[in-house]
């Protein structure tokens, strides 16, 4: 078997905007047909509109049922968020134990990859023990802006994260957003970066490659 260190880098597939419902049971599909010798793989999305409810997530935290947003009941961790467009959605197909990578771990290193994003834009982002995800200070409160979401089966993870970059933040006024009332939520476009999203997307590639390494 090989090292961690000698594992070649996941293949990147960029897919562009697709339903989730589908990209969740592509993502089934291609972990449970993994063998030992499957390369790891990061899919980059983005969903149309779409709230999803993790396994322990509780219907309460969805607050207006009357938006028209269709709600999924997905196998990730965590309670519930808002995926639409504008959003990056990292999907994270990798064997970690093959990484020689705990849940923790890998939850460290994708939080670091979007905190390193961002001090690269000179803004300074933080993660929580008590809730995965990667938070900034706005108008001296706390807001979310990237969260996160794993499933992990034999040894292997799927789903990821979601970073905000220039999206409608308006549907997450009717969530409590990952099981947490009044949590803020912001995005790059809020907080005065104005790249493209392609442009976004590759940097945030090489972050969470080079956290993989």
């Amino acid at each position: 078997m090989n090292s961690p260190v000698d594992l070649p880098a996941p293949a990147i597939r960029v897919l562009g905007v697709r339903d989730y419902l589908p990209l969740w049971r592509d993502m089934q599909i291609f972990s449970a047909a993994r063998t030992d010798a499957t390369q790891d793989e990061i899919w980059l999305t983005q969903h149309p509109p779409v709230y999803t409810l993790g396994l322990a997530g509780k219907p309460e935290h969805l607050l207006h049922a009357s938006t028209g947003i269709p709600l999924v009941k997905t196998d990730r961790g965590g309670q519930i968020t808002y995926h639409g467009p504008g959003q990056l959605v990292a999907y994270t197909l990798l064997d970690i134990k093959r990484r020689g990578l705990g849940v923790r771990a890998l939850v460290r290193k994708l939080e670091s990859a979007v905190i390193d994003l961002l001090a690269a834009y000179r803004i300074t982002a933080y993660a929580r023990a008590d809730a995965p995800g990667v938070y900034v200070t706005v108008n001296h409160a706390e807001a979310k802006i990237a969260a996160l979401g794993l499933r992990v089966k034999n040894g292997c993870c799927y789903h990821g994260l979601a970073l905000n970059i220039d999206m409608d933040l308006a549907p997450f006024l009717a969530i409590n957003p990952c099981g947490y009332a009044g949590l803020a939520v912001t995005q790059l476009r809020d907080l005065q970066v104005n790249e493209p999203f392609e442009t976004v997307s590759e940097k945030l590639t090489q972050h969470l490659l080079r956290g993989l390494a």
